[in-house]
């Protein structure tokens, strides 16, 4: 419990605004130095507390304790939420100081948590978000005795924690995936075991089918979908090099019969052409009758040659070293056509070792799918005790 500082003033139990409670101070700069003992915190600190930078001592560093509360303030993660760090905050970053004994910072630190959403949709900027200072200060906080603060942070510390605990799994069983890949492999540029190199197109099922830009627009209108029917892929049933089936949007079966040129079966791979570039994953089994949306491309492979999941992981892995594709600044691929496709050439593994791998992955993705379910659960049970716990649910 903090100690009580008599020079700050005392609240009683009630709703206070931020403004009432905290000092805000806008990070800056800071240049970076590898012998210095000064924590240099930047944005990916409020996430992962587990890649350290340090910052050259200068007086115009805008230091932190582990009282002070800390948010992303521009860019991408603006709302992020950290506290308990000690250092200088970058120029993305600010501090929330305590103006009162009364605040104890991971119980504020998990309120603004649960407003990361309010956050984000008041935020100024066209293109880039800043946060709104009139927004953030304006938010009302219930503010109960210091006692009651800390047992709502600590019971939902051990929520979080269980939460991260099944995040770490799933990250652990990625790197496994990839890791096998590796020692299967080895790096396609290296290629150590001299496997011999083709083009991707010498592994379409045929000329005409193995690959595929999804209709016009003017083939397929927003006033054609419908509330159900035949399901339509789009960029969003692409998670992580994952399918997801909740996202996809429908048409009717006439509708499809006259776009059944664009349709997909079980093992094609579709793959953004718009948007974030270049995410592609396996299509699975779950419905006889798909097609693809405009931005997107379908690749039909012959298994006999190479297997649709040794290609979409091996382009997760190492495609900007592999054929004409690039990344821009955000990660994505810059262009991503069936030209570039027909194009890329690779080693290609004897289909005997590209099986025992696909064997291999599926155990790993079986017991993967056990930790998201986990994870599920988890995060739920974080987010249910997030909001009550601002409702005096937790203490009652």
């Amino acid at each position: 419990m903090p100690e009580i500082d008599e020079n700050k003033p005392v609240l009683s139990e009630n709703t206070f605004q931020i403004r009432d409670l905290f000092k805000i101070s806008k990070g800056k700069k800071c240049d970076e130095e590898t012998y210095s003992k000064l924590r240099y915190i930047q944005i990916e600190d409020l996430r992962h507390n587990d890649n350290f930078k340090y910052a050259a001592t200068d007086k115009k560093n805008i230091l932190c304790t582990n009282e002070d509360i800390i948010i992303a303030w521009d860019g991408a993660n603006a709302g992020t939420i950290g506290y308990g760090l000690e250092g200088a905050i970058g120029s993305t970053l600010a501090k929330l100081t305590p103006l009162t004994s009364n605040v104890f910072s991971p119980y504020a630190g998990r309120f603004l948590q649960s407003k990361f959403k309010f956050l984000r949709d008041n935020c100024t900027g066209a293109t880039i978000p800043h946060i709104s200072t009139p927004s953030l200060l304006g938010i009302q906080i219930p503010l109960p005795p210091l006692l009651e603060q800390q047992k709502i942070a600590s019971i939902l510390d051990a929520a979080d924690s269980l939460r991260q605990k099944d995040q770490q799994l799933i990250e652990k069983y990625n790197a496994l995936s990839q890791s096998l890949f590796l020692e299967m492999f080895g790096d396609p540029v290296i290629n150590p075991h001299n496997f011999p190199s083709y083009k991707l197109s010498d592994a379409y099922i045929n000329a005409k089918e193995g690959t595929k830009c999804g209709p016009f627009g003017s083939a397929l209108k927003k006033f054609e979908y419908t509330e159900k029917g035949v399901p339509v892929w789009v960029m969003d049933n692409i998670q992580k090099s994952n399918f997801v089936f909740e996202k996809c949007l429908f048409i009717t079966e006439e509708k499809y019969l006259s776009l059944n040129n664009y349709s997909t079966l079980k093992g094609d791979i579709i793959i953004s052409r718009a948007g974030t570039v270049g995410k592609m994953c396996v299509v699975p089994d779950g419905y006889k009758q798909a097609i693809i949306s405009t931005n997107l491309i379908r690749l039909r492979l012959d298994n006999k040659i190479l297997l649709p999941l040794f290609f979409v992981l091996l382009m997760k892995y190492f495609a900007t070293n592999i054929g004409r594709i690039k990344t821009g600044p955000d990660g994505s691929f810059t262009h991503m056509n069936t030209g570039v496709l027909n194009d890329l050439t690779f080693p290609f593994p004897p289909i005997s070792l590209q099986i025992q791998f696909y064997e291999h992955i599926q155990l790993i993705e079986a017991q993967k799918q056990q930790a998201q379910a986990s994870l599920q659960k988890s995060e739920a049970l974080f987010n249910s005790l997030l909001q009550r716990a601002f409702k005096g649910e937790l203490t009652t």
